[in-house]
């Protein structure tokens, strides 16, 4: 908890391995499908997260990857990528060195980093951040420190809006080869960040466990997802919630390769939720992905909204804002990054926010 609230906006760290022969990729992995999940044991992610100064609240998988609730944000391991993100106070960036010892040690896989992805909003609170999140400068001088000289490709950025309070900070690292070694299939998936603050008061005490009950962390999280509508924003995804004391949520949901991720800090004076998931260039409609995204919005009724896609295509990034009805967009701004593709960062307020 920081001095002066607890900070919602979420650091995010993506990394990619891929093996020591790029073409035998495929094969590698089609004998031994496990790669990270199998050397990121369970002792050894406690072992990372330390570091990062999180824990393990709650976890599930399929053949696909595993997806882990953390008590400060979430996450997840594929064989050949790790998605971590994190709120609060937490030092993320801590994370980078010992995950890559783990990843690329081991005997029996043999993998190399190839591509590295930091994103995060504003802090609400940055005095309160703890090195090296003091600020964009340090976390990317904390970075290249901590990155092999293979990955140099690298390019930092911060993304404006017009929005004081909301701008997005972005920094990717690459080799040479990274976008012909990332492996079959992968680089045709995008991500979509959603950020929302000022949420609706009613719908936030939704997040809140009444005082007295003593519900435990999975049964107040189960309530909160089918109180609030969560349970269908992907009624076909497989839902690993958990709900915190006295208040705050968190929710991953796995659907065959792909995540989506909830995390709410719901206190008045500094209410956030953050929406994650990923899509495909091969889906055939971004209706679907239009449709997810409003229902968010309804759950949450936010005054101020901001969107990142990475690597998505101009029709995918070009039809987000029919998801937030009511809502007005602020600014638009797009940028390239090696090995990421192109983001754009749109932000929106409510007919309500003055």
């Amino acid at each position: 908890m920081a001095a002066t609230g607890f900070e919602g906006f979420e650091k995010r760290l993506e990394l990619r391995f891929y093996g020591d022969d790029p073409l035998a990729t495929t094969t590698q992995y089609s004998s031994s499908p496990l790669g990270l999940r199998q050397i990121l044991d369970f002792d050894s992610l406690v072992q990372v997260l330390n570091a990062v100064q999180c824990t393990v609240v709650s976890a599930v998988g399929n053949r696909y990857f595993d997806a882990y609730v953390l008590s400060e944000s979430s996450l997840f391991v594929y064989p050949t990528k790790i998605i971590i993100k994190t709120c609060g106070t937490t030092q993320l960036l801590k994370s980078i060195r010992p995950l890559i010892q783990l990843a690329t040690s081991s005997h029996d896989q043999d993998l190399s980093l190839c591509a590295l992805r930091y994103t995060r909003g504003s802090f609400i609170f940055p005095e309160s951040q703890p090195s090296p999140h003091t600020s964009f400068a340090d976390e990317v001088d904390y970075i290249n420190r901590h990155l092999p000289p293979s990955l140099r490709r690298r390019k930092a950025a911060v993304m404006p809006s017009n929005l004081t309070s909301h701008s997005w900070h972005v920094f990717t690292a690459t080799t040479d080869q990274a976008p012909h070694l990332i492996g079959p299939g992968l680089e045709s998936f995008y991500t979509v960040e959603v950020c929302m603050t000022e949420l609706d008061r009613a719908q936030a005490r939704n997040f809140f466990q009444p005082p007295g009950k003593g519900r435990n962390g999975d049964v107040a999280g189960k309530e909160m997802t089918k109180l609030t509508g969560i349970s269908e924003i992907n009624p076909g995804s497989i839902i690993c919630d958990f709900g915190f004391d006295p208040c705050g949520y968190s929710m991953n949901g796995i659907d065959q390769e792909r995540y989506s991720t909830i995390h709410v800090t719901p206190e008045d004076g500094y209410s956030y939720a953050s929406f994650e998931c990923v899509g495909s260039a091969f889906d055939d409609d971004v209706d679907d992905l239009v449709e997810v995204l409003r229902k968010v919005v309804r759950v949450f009724g936010p005054g101020v909204v901001s969107v990142s896609t990475t690597g998505a295509t101009r029709e995918v990034w070009a039809q987000l804002g029919r998801a937030m009805e009511g809502m007005k967009r602020r600014s638009f701004a797009v940028d390239e990054f090696p090995a990421a593709g192109t983001v754009v960062f749109q932000t929106f307020t409510a007919g309500r926010r003055k």
